[in-house]
């Protein structure tokens, strides 16, 4: 089985970065494609929010619109790890991120939300 596991959230100001690791351990063929989503505070599961996504083999990568240029998605192979990179934080990016993974990378960032496996969660929060 895959299994996920998020850290690096926290808090930070307004215009701040993170760097959110989601270590990748299991079958490799099942979690060929991992991405990101968010659920902002009080928001019903429903409002997930796919945000970005890789496919570990060839590394090709998508991004929603609200977070292109100021979030990028990378793989270190070696470490088994998917990080997600995080500049120019705001507000409205706070949220508990989600690491998800799954067999193929259909549907690009959207359908990060909806994919099976995922891990914990982390929270950040901006202010």
């Amino acid at each position: 089985d895959v299994q996920l596991v998020e850290s690096g959230g926290g808090s930070v100001q307004t215009g701040g970065s993170l760097r959110l690791p989601c270590v990748v351990s299991g079958h490799s063929r099942g979690s060929n494609c991992v991405g990101w989503y968010r659920l902002p505070p009080g928001r019903a599961p429903a409002g997930r929010e796919g945000i970005a996504a890789i496919r570990r083999s060839g590394g090709e990568t998508w991004y929603a619109g609200s977070v292109k240029g100021r979030f990028t998605i990378s793989q270190d192979g070696a470490r088994n790890t998917v990080y997600l990179q995080m500049n120019n934080l705001q507000p409205e990016d706070t949220a508990t991120y989600y690491c998800a993974a799954n067999l193929g990378c259909g549907g690009g960032y959207a359908a990060v939300a909806f994919w099976r496996l995922r891990g914990q969660g982390t929270q950040v929060t901006v202010s």
